[in-house]
């Protein structure tokens, strides 16, 4: 899935919400653990269907978040509302919400089909129809082949999909993941990565996914939601959260940036020698400009209106299908992403467009 089609179905969502109603919603939670708040006057509405991330640096207050749905903590102020009834109300128990863990949590001595099956047993589904349940989730999550299996004998992908069946044959509305992926290898996460997505779509389950890697909220989610200090940074498509960042947190958190810190007087912002036209009103203006906006000039077409100066290259990192530069510009350091060539040193031309040169909030 390209990350244009996950944008575009991220705004489809997002547009049929009123229609489709809210699956849940957090009115003004507020967390504290003695003195200190971890979740401040948080709210948030979920859309059915929806693979939204909670995505925050260690200490922000996403994991929290996702114990508050699933019932393991309670709101020290707010509500939590799920299809329309209070979810923070009830135990744990009579949630339509179940949990992928981090660890998946698998009982070492119970085969896959028992690990499975184990949660309709314990919550009274008739035996009759346990297997077929059973069987379903397993061959939904490609693990048929593996019911007599023990998770000691699988590998982590596996024991992820197991994961993955014991929560969704409980046919929950909500399905809720913490992090599921980080124990795997960087080659079998990015598999994973695909596999999740497209299990979520063709189950229809709605996803809140928890993690702290921004290059896996990129590809998965059709929505982030990107938390500082317990609050909400910004909620946004993913294409939306990069090329447009509210803040320059979001900016710097969400790949990486240039922030220009600008004098805007009379429709022009300066940042040394480096001028452009801009809409922002007069005064101290900060804009983030991404690497692979900036172009080398010998190597690209110059639109009207692009703001063109010399810097001389510092430092030159390959990194297979680009070049990352240093270039300082009359002490005015930069970030430059361009197409792989070969090896730059001293001065050259570079430009970027006004149009790229998007203001945040500090």
């Amino acid at each position: 899935m390209t990350s244009a089609d996950s944008s575009t179905n991220s705004l489809a969502l997002e547009t049929s919400a009123v229609s489709a109603g809210v699956l849940l919603e957090l009115r003004n939670v507020v967390k504290r653990f003695g003195a200190r708040e971890v979740l401040r006057q948080l709210s948030l509405q979920i859309v059915p269907g929806e693979f939204l991330t909670l995505l925050g640096e260690s200490g922000s207050g996403k994991t929290t978040l996702l114990r508050l749905v699933a019932g393991f903590e309670q709101p020290t102020a707010g509500e939590i509302w799920m299809n329309g009834q209070r979810l923070d109300t009830l135990p744990p128990y009579r949630r339509r919400v179940n949990t992928v863990f981090q660890h998946y949590a698998l009982f070492p001595h119970l085969t896959v089909e028992e690990n499975v099956a184990y949660g309709l047993q314990v919550t009274g589904v008739p035996a009759a129809e346990i297997p077929s349940r059973v069987a379903g989730a397993l061959r939904m999550v490609k693990m048929h082949e593996y019911a007599a299996t023990r998770p000691a004998k699988l590998s982590g992908g596996q024991q992820q999909r197991v994961a993955l069946a014991r929560a969704l044959v409980n046919r929950p509305q909500l399905l809720l993941l913490d992090e599921p992926l980080s124990a795997l290898d960087a080659n079998l996460r990015k598999q994973m990565q695909g596999e999740l997505k497209s299990l979520q779509r063709e189950v229809g389950i709605t996803f809140l996914f928890v993690t702290h890697d921004q290059d896996e909220a990129m590809a998965l989610s059709d929505r982030i939601a990107l938390l500082k200090d317990g609050s909400l940074e910004q909620v946004a498509s993913p294409r939306e959260i990069y090329a447009h960042p509210s803040t320059a947190y979001t900016a710097q958190f969400i790949g990486q940036t240039n922030l220009l810190r600008a004098e805007v007087r009379a429709g022009i912002a300066s940042v040394g020698f480096l001028q452009w036209r801009t809409k922002q009103p007069d005064g101290m203006a900060l804009f983030s400009l991404r690497p692979e906006s900036v172009y080398l000039a010998a190597n690209a077409q110059q639109p009207p209106g692009a703001v063109r100066f010399r810097a001389a290259v510092r430092q030159q990192i390959y990194s297979g299908s680009s070049e990352d530069l240093a270039v300082d510009c009359a002490g005015q350091p930069l970030r430059v992403r361009i197409p792989v060539r070969g090896i730059l040193t001293g001065t050259h031309e570079f430009f970027f467009d006004p149009a790229d040169a998007v203001p945040v909030g500090d």
